[in-house]
């Protein structure tokens, strides 16, 4: 060590000043007086680990509503699916910022973004392999007419990734393709297929409860970002910044949100709701089979980039 920078008496004096001038230039720029809070850190604790991760608090949302030990996993890994979309959210939100979107940007966030999908949709084996079927059946119950289908982050997602359009029921794509009348593209959104009697046309407490919390937000959410989303984003990007691996990352990225993690849900879900001979339905009274299968849904986020035999073969196994 005794040739190390870190311990030569004049470096560390230097370093010290440069410091020092650093600072001082910083709260110059802010206004703020550096004295007061350099007095602060006299009297500041020194992090550790459980405050700064919030560990007593995470640990204190578990609130299981029946007594079944496996319970406890399927919260818990809800509550980490809910943690991995909050980060897809945070690099969606840099990649459709107002301004200084790059090709380059916006292949490092939307290689994040199918990074954090990929984790998701590999972590279904915690519920798939870990959770037992019998327990399931019984607890499950208990959290009716609750349903993964109300989850607010899956669909943030969906708005900062492409056009309206795109996210409407798929009988009605073709005709809306375009619009820019959003209460008209809202009303066929394709998540409302998992809450209407299509022979009532009456919604189910879900979809009500979910639109009385949400609806107000995503039309908000859905107007400012319209203009740019990931696709606009893309659209936008002088020629020679969309390359090849952006498109192919755009793809890959489109594919594990829309096609993969969909078709392992789907088989999670066969797992338990087919369990023993009769075929159970979901706690929002979905109809589970049809509405998860990527196939019916044929929900793209950027369309545009597919061939026509990728199209053809969308969401099939």
């Amino acid at each position: 060590m005794k040739n190390s920078n870190l311990t030569h008496p004049k470096f560390g004096i230097m370093q010290r000043e440069d410091l020092i001038k650093k600072l001082e230039q910083k709260y110059i720029e802010q206004e703020q007086p550096m004295d007061a809070y350099l007095e602060g850190l006299l009297h500041a604790k020194a992090i550790n680990y459980w405050d700064y991760i919030q560990v007593d608090a995470l640990f204190s949302l578990q609130k299981t509503r029946t007594d079944f030990p496996d319970e406890m996993i399927f919260l818990m890994y809800h509550q980490v699916t809910e943690l991995l979309l909050k980060l897809v959210t945070h690099e969606l939100e840099q990649a459709t910022a107002e301004e200084g979107v790059t090709g380059a940007l916006l292949l490092e966030k939307i290689k994040r973004a199918k990074r954090y999908t990929e984790v998701a949709q590999m972590s279904f084996d915690v519920m798939r392999e870990g959770m037992d079927p019998e327990q399931y059946n019984k607890f499950r119950h208990s959290l009716t007419p609750a349903s993964g289908f109300q989850s607010a982050t899956f669909r943030e997602i969906e708005f900062y990734c492409t056009d309206l359009w795109n996210l409407v029921m798929n009988r009605k794509k073709e005709e809306l393709k375009g619009s820019s009348d959003h209460d008209e593209m809202f009303k066929w959104i394709y998540w409302q297929m998992a809450g209407l009697d299509h022979k009532t046309g009456k919604k189910s407490l879900t979809l009500r409860q979910f639109e009385e919390k949400y609806m107000k937000t995503f039309r908000k959410l859905a107007s400012r970002y319209q203009k740019r989303n990931l696709w606009q984003q893309y659209l936008a990007l002088p020629e020679d910044e969309k390359t090849p691996e952006l498109i192919a990352t755009m793809k890959e990225f489109d594919q594990v949100f829309n096609v993969k993690w969909p078709l392992v849900h789907l088989r999670t879900a066969e797992h338990y709701l087919e369990h023993g001979k009769e075929v159970k339905a979901a706690t929002g009274g979905s109809d589970w089979k049809k509405y998860l299968h990527p196939s019916y849904q044929r929900r793209m986020f950027f369309p545009d980039l597919l061939s026509e035999q990728e199209l053809e073969n969308w969401g099939k196994d």
